[in-house]
């Protein structure tokens, strides 16, 4: 099945991108991100079938879906500048633009081909919209408070979920209840696995160290509302008061404080009701088994077991 996708990915940039290494290029990093499973066009399937869909089109439609995710994902490298090992941050930026413009053409390209409606056109368009915008608040550091961040990683990572099931269910006749539910499951989703990365990305002292980033994500915030002298230095420093090469001189003592700050707890704690409301929306989704287990499985599965 996941080669099947591949395939049908390979074919639209075959359809769109004649210049050879241009064509080259785009499908190595296609066969790049299939080593992560293609998580997300088994979303769309699964999501097809366990509203009861048997549409000949869905694996051409979950390869869009992989399309979209991976030009996504190329845009927030290069805005992070991290990843260097990635085959698209490893060539001349002016080529990687080049090939996200043909990602998104051939997206458009192969969902005409399809003869999708135009309602579902103008759908992708709002939830891919909904995503950026929540990665401009992300790039540009605008949060500040708890409440901000929440909602900027639901628009930010949320929607990614919310487009692979789209994807999905796009075909199907569902209930505003049904797609409400499949919404707020997806904003879920993104929260616990945006939560998850935040708290491994703390601790690690390398490029994707959000400290080095200033970024506020969710356990840092709560470390800057710490009112404590003992956060003086952290303070200062996402003040721009403090130079990253003071930072890493004393990254154990950043380490130790961020261990004993209680900040990781709470950032689990804050998870564990997103996982906790994404069960309810869960078990009141009507879905047809065994695709309704096996959605739980491939997004959030894991966490309940770890709990």
């Amino acid at each position: 099945m996941m080669q099947d996708i591949q395939q049908h990915m390979h074919r639209v940039i075959d359809d769109y991108i004649y210049v050879e290494d241009l064509n080259t290029l785009l499908k190595s990093f296609i066969d790049d991100k299939e080593k992560e499973n293609c998580t997300w066009s088994k979303i769309t399937i699964c999501m097809h079938k366990m509203l009861g869909g048997d549409s000949p089109h869905i694996h051409r439609l979950a390869a869009v879906t992989e399309l979209v995710i991976l030009t996504l994902d190329i845009m927030d490298d290069l805005q992070d500048q991290d990843q260097g090992s990635k085959p698209w941050m490893q060539c001349p930026q002016a080529i990687t633009l080049n090939a996200v413009m043909a990602l998104f053409m051939g997206v458009l390209g192969e969902l005409g081909h399809l003869q999708v409606k135009d309602m579902m056109l103008v759908e992708v368009s709002k939830i891919i919209s909904r995503s950026i915008n929540g990665q401009q608040k992300d790039v540009t550091n605008t949060i500040s408070t708890i409440d901000e961040y929440l909602m900027m990683t639901q628009e930010k990572s949320g929607s990614l979920y919310r487009l692979a099931c789209f994807m999905g269910y796009s075909s199907l006749e569902c209930s505003e209840e049904t797609i409400e539910q499949i919404h707020q499951l997806a904003d879920c989703i993104g929260l616990i696995h945006q939560i998850q990365n935040d708290m491994r990305d703390l601790i690690r002292f390398d490029v994707k160290n959000d400290l080095i980033g200033r970024k506020r994500t969710l356990p840092v915030l709560y470390l800057l509302s710490i009112e404590d002298t003992a956060f003086s230095q952290l303070k200062a420093y996402y003040e721009g008061e403090i130079t990253v090469d003071f930072l890493l001189e004393e990254k154990e003592d950043f380490l130790q404080m961020i261990h004993d700050s209680g900040c990781m707890e709470y950032a689990r704690i804050v998870q564990s009701v997103c996982i906790q409301k994404a069960e309810e929306i869960y078990e009141n989704l009507q879905a047809i088994s065994p695709w309704k287990e096996r959605f739980k499985q491939m997004t959030y599965q894991d966490f309940l077991d770890a709990d």
